[in-house]
């Protein structure tokens, strides 16, 4: 996928100054209960090396589902953690220490723990880059260090948690800890202020990306949550929004934001001008390969079955997440996978080269 935009002050020829590309890699995932696969994924995190942890909210009546899939980004299959029922079938939700029922953001810890946030139990669970269970921050409320629909989680560059408290509308700060540090934002529409804000990122600088869920924008923060800009508005047209779930931002400034309602990935400059928008591209992967060689009538039915070509979209794009090999991986809850692309070099053309086809690497 080629993604093209006319950068502010450059001069009008109606061709293309910066060409932005991201080159669609593979799909990880099948629809599973357990084991090589995921079931309605919310939200997903990089590991040392190539490992990556995905929380799965499954349907309530299939608790089995509910857990943290532990793989790398080559689709092998390592682990999982975080059940609280093992029994396959329907059910109920458990709430011991370690399980999860709703889980909406995870993020690993500069101690290289996992942290998963649960929006039904409000709380935060820790465990470890294998995956036992550690501890938890169960605090529901609206005080100060409380919460309510926990959303968003990530670590700062200083190590300074940042947790989207969804149902107060604000931003708080924790250290790896627990203990509280601060806050910011409060219900409105204003700079600053926040709407069911949801998920949440940050730059190399410390700066911090906020998806402002129900407001239908991305507004950007200081490290203290001092407010620096906004972009976005409701709507269906390059640069708009309905209910973005998700913002990632990676080494070089460009961010990405999973527009959950309109099943698309947008993609915005550092100055938050648009540069461009994906659909998907999906293909099955090696774990969906499997589960087809092994069952040769489902190839069959896909022999006959009308309109495949929609598998390749995405379908509820939750969450979004880039890592510093220049890799974006896009969660789709409803399709139970996780597509990955790699971003490439920015090409620059300028005017006699665009003539004479030429051009060259930023």
């Amino acid at each position: 996928m080629t993604i093209m935009t006319q950068q502010p002050g450059a001069q009008q020829t109606g061709l293309p100054t910066l060409e932005i590309s991201l080159q669609y890699s593979h799909t990880i995932g099948r629809a599973e209960f357990s084991g090589p696969g995921f079931r309605n994924p919310t939200a997903m995190a990089r590991g040392e090396g190539n490992v990556m942890y995905v929380a799965n909210r499954s349907y309530d009546y299939r608790p089995d589902g509910k857990r943290i899939t532990m793989c790398t980004v080559d689709e092998e299959f390592i682990s999982e953690f975080a059940k609280g029922v093992f029994e396959q079938g329907d059910g109920e939700a458990v709430a011991t220490d370690g399980a999860i029922i709703w889980p909406t953001a995870i993020t690993v810890g500069p101690d290289e723990n996992v942290y998963l946030a649960d929006e039904n139990l409000d709380r935060i669970s820790i465990y470890s880059p294998d995956g036992e269970y550690l501890a938890k921050w169960q605090r529901p409320g609206t005080g100060d260090g409380e919460w309510d629909n926990p959303s968003g989680l990530v670590f700062g560059p200083d190590g300074r948690l940042y947790l989207v408290d969804s149902n107060n509308h604000r931003v708080q700060m924790l250290t790896k800890d627990g203990d509280y540090i601060g806050q910011w934002g409060e219900f409105g529409s204003g700079p600053g202020q926040f709407n069911m804000p949801f998920g949440i990122d940050v730059d190399q600088a410390g700066n911090v990306y906020v998806a402002d869920w129900r407001n239908d924008r991305i507004q950007k923060f200081t490290a203290d949550g001092e407010f620096l800009m906004a972009f976005g508005e409701t709507g269906d047209g390059p640069g708009q929004f309905n209910r973005p779930t998700d913002v990632a931002v990676d080494t070089e400034g460009t961010i990405y934001v999973a527009d959950w309602n309109n099943d698309r990935m947008q993609i915005f400059h550092p100055n938050g001008a648009y540069a461009g928008m994906t659909y998907g591209e999906g293909t099955i992967s090696q774990w969906g390969m499997g589960k087809l060689d092994a069952n040769p009538e489902m190839w069959e039915e896909r022999k006959i079955a009308q309109g495949l070509d929609r598998e390749k979209q995405f379908w509820g794009p939750i969450a979004v997440e880039c890592d510093d090999e220049g890799r974006v991986f896009v969660v789709e809850t409803a399709r139970s996978r996780i597509q990955v692309f790699h971003k490439q070099d920015a090409v620059f053309y300028g005017v006699n080269e665009r003539v004479s086809g030429g051009g060259g690497r930023l």
